[in-house]
């Protein structure tokens, strides 16, 4: 049979079906005050509230939340945050921004499904915890883990840079005479040397710790074991500094003249490899200042113990001994606008897709701080140490498609 084409037939262009984005979903934050771990900062400033308000959103505030930052109830109120007095008010709302771990005593109030953005302390949790925020389907996302486009942790960073900056003014104050130190002016001045500083790690902290040092005069030796975080520290300090491997021999020729000792090692396996030995420790000079960043991991120097910013330092074979795991806190307004730098846009973004479920879903970077979900423990880390069944919130999220 011949084809046959008929007249009504014709070559109409199909219209191209696009994927549509959900509904803009407005949200409830809360706002908790934080009670524990030393904590002075706040985790949305009222700059960022204001314009989370602006975009529809709900807010309540604990008061006194940002009174260690030096952000007011007023600054939050005025900015168009509801100011509550009842900690219990601020838990029913279905999104928790924290800036210090879930505590203990706030389990308790916690909703079913409520989404909880806050950093995670592994030495202080413990197995009950995770079991109340599994029975209760929380959705805890540690914002430490959180990953930028480019890979990277901006919180983490931002933390950092403050740690290594601090941990030098911090040292430069202890190795004065108003804290019962040497008496000793970090840069020198003309005809007088100055104190000698040993950085141990040439991450981030190490090298905004060698940026403070070197801008303010003081002779800087970084130790590593990676060849290249050397180089790429020098890099991007601009200017050549002395440096070594992490070899015993040296590294205790090194401390046994230095005024101020860096700890900035990153962890392995969640612990701070311990280089500085007591022995090393007491062979340093009378007067001389630690400062253990690294302390919340464990530490780098064998004599570190955690100290509060309370009671921050112990003297130890004569030397000062500054161990505070939360440096950061202690600048809390800047730590606070960093953070909240980095949130605030998270938010706002989570409501454009429709809420944190479903930003979850398309943003590898937010996967990869979550850590229980909805019933399931989805951080690899967290299930070891507990001894609880792992989940890949990858193929989780896969099964609900």
């Amino acid at each position: 049979m011949k084809p046959f084409v008929s007249p009504s037939f014709s070559y109409v262009p199909l219209e191209e079906t696009l994927e549509i984005l959900p509904k803009k979903k407005k949200l409830f934050i809360g706002i908790p005050k934080e009670s524990s771990f030393d904590e002075n900062r706040v985790a949305l400033t009222p700059q960022a509230v204001a314009l989370l308000v602006n975009n529809g959103h709900d807010i309540v505030v604990e008061s006194n939340a940002g009174e260690g930052a030096f952000y007011f109830d007023t600054d939050y109120s005025e900015a168009g945050a509801r100011i509550a007095y009842d900690k219990s008010e601020v838990y029913k709302a279905t999104t928790i921004i924290k800036s210090a771990p879930i505590a203990e005593d706030e389990i308790a109030l916690l909703q079913d499904n409520h989404v909880v953005l806050s950093p995670i302390h592994l030495p202080f949790l413990k197995e009950q915890m995770i079991d109340q925020l599994i029975k209760k389907k929380i959705i805890a996302i540690a914002f430490e883990s959180i990953q930028d486009d480019a890979g990277s942790y901006p919180i983490v960073r931002s933390m950092s840079e403050i740690a290594g900056s601090s941990a030098i003014l911090t040292a430069a104050q202890y190795l004065g005479n108003q804290h019962q130190g040497k008496g000793i002016l970090l840069g020198g001045i003309s005809g007088v040397p100055s104190a000698r500083v040993v950085i141990i790690g040439s991450g981030v902290v190490g090298e905004f710790a060698a940026r403070a040092a070197l801008g303010l005069g003081a002779s800087v030796t970084i130790f590593d074991n990676s060849i290249y975080r050397m180089m790429r520290l020098q890099n991007n300090i601009g200017r050549r500094c002395s440096t070594s491997v992490l070899d015993p021999v040296t590294l205790g020729e090194e401390l046994a003249m230095a005024d101020i000792a860096v700890g900035a090692l990153k962890p392995i396996n969640g612990i701070t490899p311990m280089v500085v030995s007591e022995e090393m420790v007491a062979s340093m000079k009378a007067g001389s200042v630690i400062i253990d960043v690294s302390i919340d991991r464990g530490g780098c120097f064998e004599t570190s113990r955690p100290t509060s910013h309370h009671k921050p330092i112990f003297r130890h074979h004569d030397v000062i001994h500054y161990c505070v795991p939360n440096i950061a806190s202690g600048v809390s307004r800047t730590a606070s606008r960093a953070i909240s730098n980095v949130l605030m846009p998270l938010v706002n973004q989570s409501s454009d897709f429709g809420g944190m479920e479903t930003l979850i879903e398309l943003k590898s970077g937010i996967r990869n701080g979550v850590y229980l979900y909805k019933g399931c423990v989805t951080k690899a880390s967290v299930a070891k140490r507990f001894g609880l069944k792992y989940t890949d919130l990858d193929l989780l999220l896969a099964t609900q498609r």
